[in-house]
């Protein structure tokens, strides 16, 4: 989605909900520190007293503000408290009375699940005071705490010119990207953001901490590289193999004419990559009052110079000239601004399929025709597929929990909204749905986990494939009375 529309739906939520969000989610939300004018009560009070961090109840001033995350459409499941931990120690004082008292519990880094599922009626368990970075310079490896955001990740990645694999988002936790696999614009080259996962230490149900690594419990280390948002514990750090960076090519081009031939060659043009190639491309709907205008945007980054870049895209200028071009040789971070959001709180839904090979001239028909026939919302739609291949396929399917590594796209489907568009969602949801039906056949039945989906048939198995068998065993293992569950969690 483009930095346009992202900024007219944060100006937007604004005005709508009166609120001032800060320059990104995450800042505002480390910034959220007040002590609680009133006080826990009851039950409450021992957990306040327990905690160096800050218990905000329903009926303190930050509350409100706390308690909206990323995915709007689910803030109707409010929690009795919020509690901003500082420590490990904090999480496990949290994990262990929410067990006495019975209270259902849900962690939250980011807050960016698409399902809304850092949401609980209970207590959350929330990291996001938890953001110091520690780098050793030798090794390059960096130990970070588990309420970690993109952001902190650039800030301590441009002064060290490091990076790993990481999302555009900037409000979005590692922790959430990492234990669902992580994709970014450096995946093909250097993997998915789990293969640069060295060890984690993870709270358990039982408020235990162990540490998961190749070599200390080998098995829970391969189930959360993959499969390890919010089902086995809460992860309160994180050793990650970061790796140098220097200067690269970013860009954003975009056509409005000769669409389908430059959907079908740049299919053949990405598949033939580099894996220096990070891309992201998009099919864009744009409600129109002559009817829904389609436009094609590609954006990304190429770990070379930019003859390099124009000599891979040249048949595609062969084809048409795009009538908007952006492309700069940048210092990897300031690349990194470019292509960035900052992933403010919307409205929106995405479903997504992980495609094995090229879609076919009846696909790509079938997308182009539900993309005229979008009912429309006062925002966009979009139906776009993310590059994978390269270093991601080269680790075998069987080494970790993520399933779907011979895929060479991530495709999903966008909708977004805003709440005055609220008596034409259902319409624009049935859109969607059926949309997402017609790609089974063009692309597969399996689903990325950390696009969760609250729509997704057969979760379990889209999100996990033939593994899902073996990540209950583990899982009652680790969590046998389901403390960290969800609508969509491994069950035991």
């Amino acid at each position: 989605m483009n930095n346009t529309r992202r900024n007219f739906i944060s100006n937007s939520f604004r005005t709508a909900v009166g609120l001032s969000i800060a320059p990104t989610f995450a800042s505002f939300m480390q910034s959220c520190t007040v002590p609680n004018p009133k006080g826990a009560t009851g039950i409450w009070e021992d957990l306040s007293k327990s905690l160096s961090g800050v218990l905000i109840m329903r009926e303190d001033i930050d509350f409100t503000r706390l308690n909206t995350q990323y995915a709007l459409a689910y803030l109707s499941v409010v929690p009795q408290a919020i509690a901003l931990c500082k420590s490990e120690a904090d999480v496990i004082a949290c994990v262990k009375w929410a067990r006495k008292n019975n209270m259902p519990v849900v962690p939250r880094s980011g807050g960016h699940s698409y399902a809304g599922f850092s949401r609980t009626t209970g207590l959350i368990i929330d990291l996001s005071q938890m953001t110091k970075i520690s780098l050793d310079t030798k090794t390059n490896l960096a130990t970070l705490e588990g309420g970690v955001h993109n952001q902190e990740v650039y800030k301590k990645g441009r002064a060290a010119s490091v990076s790993l694999t990481h999302g555009r988002c900037k409000g979005v936790g590692v922790a959430g990207l990492v234990l669902g696999g992580g994709i970014g614009f450096n995946m093909r080259k250097y993997g998915l953001t789990c293969d640069q996962l060295a060890s984690t230490r993870i709270v358990l149900a039982s408020g235990e901490v162990i540490t998961a690594s190749a070599t200390e419990n080998p098995e829970v280390f391969w189930a959360v590289r993959g499969a390890g948002g919010g089902n086995f514990g809460i992860h309160t750090e994180f050793v990650m193999q970061m790796f140098p960076v220097t200067t690269l090519t970013s860009f954003k081009i975009q056509w409005k004419t000769s669409l389908e031939q430059i959907f079908d060659l740049f299919q053949d043009i990405a598949i033939d990559a580099p894996p220096e190639l990070g891309v992201k491309f998009m099919v864009n709907a744009r409600k129109m009052d002559a009817g829904n205008e389609l436009y094609i945007e590609i954006l990304g980054q190429l770990a070379g110079d930019k003859t390099q870049l124009q000599s891979i895209l040249k048949p595609l200028y062969k084809i048409a000239a795009p009538y908007f071009e952006s492309i700069q040789e940048l210092p990897y971070w300031d690349a990194q601004e470019f292509l960035s959001e900052d992933g403010n709180p919307e409205y929106a839904h995405e479903r997504s399929r992980f495609c094995f090979r090229k879609i076919s001239k009846e696909g790509r028909e079938v997308i182009f025709k539900n993309l005229q026939n979008w009912p429309g919302t006062s925002v966009d739609a979009m139906w776009k597929f993310f590059l994978m291949g390269g270093k991601i396929r080269e680790i075998s399917n069987e080494a970790t929990a993520f399933s779907f590594r011979n895929a060479i796209f991530l495709t999903s489907i966008d909708l977004e909204w805003l709440a005055p568009d609220n008596g034409v969602l259902e319409e624009n949801l049935q859109w969607l749905d059926k949309f997402h039906d017609e790609m089974e056949k063009f692309t597969s039945a399996n689903a990325y986990v950390n696009f969760i989906d609250n729509r997704q048939k057969n979760h379990l198995e889209s999100y996990f494939g033939d593994k899902v068998e073996k990540l209950k065993a583990i899982k009652r293992q680790l969590d046998p009375d389901n403390i960290f569950s969800n609508p969509q969690s491994i069950p035991v």
